[in-house]
Formats: C-alpha cells, sequence, structure tokens
C-alpha cells in the first residue's frame, strides 16, 4: 500500500495540546525532514473542531491532554478515505514514517498499533495531570487507521467521539480483536519502559520515541532518557524559525524601502 499518491500526500494527525506546543512543532519537523513521501501534518487542536461542531464532549477529570478524545476524530477529518496516522504530540520520529505505512498497512485490519502491555508506576504525568492505568493503555497513542474500513465510518462519527466512553474509544471496543493489528513497539517507544534488546539492537531501536509520561519541555523531566535526541530537533527547529523570520522581516522591510522610493 503507498503511503501517499501524487494527487495527496500522507496525513499525519498529531495531538494538540495549547501546554505543549513546542513539542507539536518538534514532532512535526521529525515527522517531516525524515520523510521519503510528501506529508500533511495537521495538528487536531480541540477549539477548533469545537468551533466547527464536531466535538461537544465536557472535559472529564481524567483526561489529561486536549486530544485525549479528539483522536479518533482523525478518520472523519480524513474524509474516510486511505490510511492516516495518529500519533500524540509527544513523539520523536527518528525514523522514516514512510517504512511504517508500506510495511504494515494491510486492508484486514482496522487499526493498527503497538499492543503495550503497560502499567505505569507514577501517578502523575507531565505536569502534574492524573497519570490513569487501563487495558490497552497506550494503544492509541500511535495509531495507523484504516479510515475506510466500514466499522471505522460507521464508528468513529463526530457523535460517538463526543458521547462514547473512554473505555469504548480507547480500548477498540467497536472492533473484534483481529481487526485491529499489530506493529513492532520501536515505533512507539514509551521512554522508561521499553527497552533496546541486546539481542536485537537494530530491530528494537526506537523509530518513534513517545514521551509519555513527560518530555524535556518539562522542567522535571529535561534530563529523561532520550531527552538529547528531542533538544537536538528543538534547537533545529528554532534555528530554522528565526531564520525564517529574519527573512520575513527583511522582505517586509524591502517592501516598505520601494513603497517609500515610489511615493519619492
Amino acid at each position: 500500500m503507498p503511503p501517499s499518491s501524487e494527487e495527496e500526500p500522507f496525513r499525519v494527525y498529531v495531538g494538540y495540546d495549547s501546554r505543549e506546543d513546542i513539542a507539536y512543532r518538534v514532532c512535526r519537523r521529525s515527522l517531516l525532514r525524515r520523510s521519503s513521501v510528501p506529508l500533511a501534518v495537521i495538528p487536531i487542536v480541540q477549539q477548533e473542531l469545537r468551533s466547527a461542531g464536531l466535538y461537544w464532549r465536557e472535559r472529564g477529570a481524567t483526561e489529561s491532554t486536549e486530544f485525549s478524545f479528539t483522536r479518533f476524530l482523525s478518520p472523519h477529518l480524513a474524509g474516510y478515505r486511505g490510511w492516516a496516522l495518529f500519533v500524540d504530540c509527544d513523539f520523536l520520529f527518528v525514523a522514516d514514517v514512510t517504512e511504517l505505512v508500506t510495511r504494515y498497512a494491510d486492508p484486514r485490519y482496522a487499526v493498527l498499533c503497538v499492543h503495550h502491555d503497560y502499567t505505569p508506576t507514577e501517578t502523575t504525568k507531565m505536569d502534574g495531570a492524573v497519570q490513569t492505568a487501563y487495558p490497552r493503555k497506550n494503544w492509541s497513542s500511535m495509531m495507523l487507521l484504516n479510515c475506510g474500513h466500514p466499522k471505522n465510518v460507521a464508528a468513529l462519527t463526530p457523535e460517538a467521539v463526543s458521547t462514547r466512553s473512554g473505555a469504548y474509544l480507547h480500548r477498540f471496543m467497536w472492533l473484534d480483536d483481529d481487526e485491529v493489528g499489530e506493529v513492532p513497539f520501536a515505533w512507539n517507544f514509551l521512554v522508561g519502559h521499553n527497552r533496546v534488546d541486546p539481542a536485537d539492537p537494530v530491530g528494537t531501536a526506537p523509530r518513534a520515541i513517545h514521551y509519555t509520561s513527560g518530555g524535556p519541555w518539562f522542567e522535571q523531566y529535561r534530563d529523561c532518557e532520550y531527552a538529547d535526541l528531542w533538544v537536538q530537533e528543538r534547537d533545529a527547529y528554532e534555528a530554522e524559525a528565526a531564520a525564517a523570520a529574519l527573512e520575513e522581516a527583511k522582505a517586509v522591510l524591502q517592501t516598505a524601502a520601494s513603497a517609500v522610493s515610489v511615493d519619492a
């Protein structure tokens, strides 16, 4: 299955949280600069969905991010067409996402993800948000979605995403177990949980690092495992952003100078 076509780039939806804007921007850069095919990296912004009438759920006490439930609108936002990827914003891609799509996108499945066996040991995450444990935790933090699968079309509507329980959505209860495919944990490598296997260092090395409890953009996690890779990506992003801002300022000054010259 090709990850994109000449007409349309491959869609990657990234959960956006206003407290973690820099995490989204670094995640986006890590995806784009390593991809061998065109990507459309699209933030899922809750307020925009509310304004568009696509999401009206009241925020619950256990929702640690603004995209806890809006992630499940990804197939709807894609027009229920083709394949798309959803990832949390606290991801850093260190490999070409094309590999994930071309190797594992199988039309037999409605969703593919890492089948983590993960129970967090801490009681809080990120900036003090409550850490919760539940079956299939972190499965939905990275989903390769067969957007046109009939069960996704029927179940993942704005109405359902706004009203269905967290258990129904995060545990993929609209699907049979054999419709939830599995990809290697390297594509959702949980910092502090997953480990590189010395017997298979290539196969188990992270391809997408997930700072699930909190990343180095939070003070208390600035020295977490793989923090150096995220910081390098952030520094490169900020350098590019500064250079772009400088070029834009130069263009504005040149336009203003030209206008003055014409008036003279």
